[in-house]
């Protein structure tokens, strides 16, 4: 698969998969004879990681770790299993800390909804009182 195709198949840009492959976000890509990027399935699903977490706001920083761990073996599967552990755990807390906002929001809107609803009874009142 082609870098265009890639990209619109992951709802990225050529440069966005390019740049992530240039900092190690993704490992390098295989090339065609030709030198252009020829996608396997092994860096689709490298894409499709990197769209995934970097989705959620895991740091890029994080993430090239990760890859970088990733490249040196199975010596290191602890080490990443502690770095996705640690991600995993602070993104909890943003579930929560987001929860907590929409509930604030709803309550908010619910507000407003209601205050809306308010003024247009008093303007409907108004406006049937003048009318008759």
């Amino acid at each position: 698969m082609n870098i265009t195709q890639v990209a619109k198949e992951y709802e990225l840009t050529p440069d966005t998969l390019r740049y992530y492959e240039r900092i190690g976000l993704i490992p390098p890509v295989n090339r065609s004879a030709s030198g252009n990027r020829d996608y396997t399935e092994e860096d689709l699903k490298w894409v499709f990681f990197a769209k995934c977490m970097r989705g959620a706001g895991l740091p890029v920083d994080m993430l090239i770790e990760y890859v970088h761990l990733f490249q040196q073996g199975d010596d290191t599967l602890e080490e990443r299993r502690e770095l996705l552990k640690e991600q995993r755990d602070k993104l909890r807390e943003r579930l929560v800390e987001m929860q907590a906002t929409l509930e604030k929001l709803e309550s908010k809107v619910e507000n407003y909804d209601q205050r809306l609803l308010n003024r247009e009874r008093e303007l409907y009142g108004k406006q049937a009182t003048v009318v008759e």
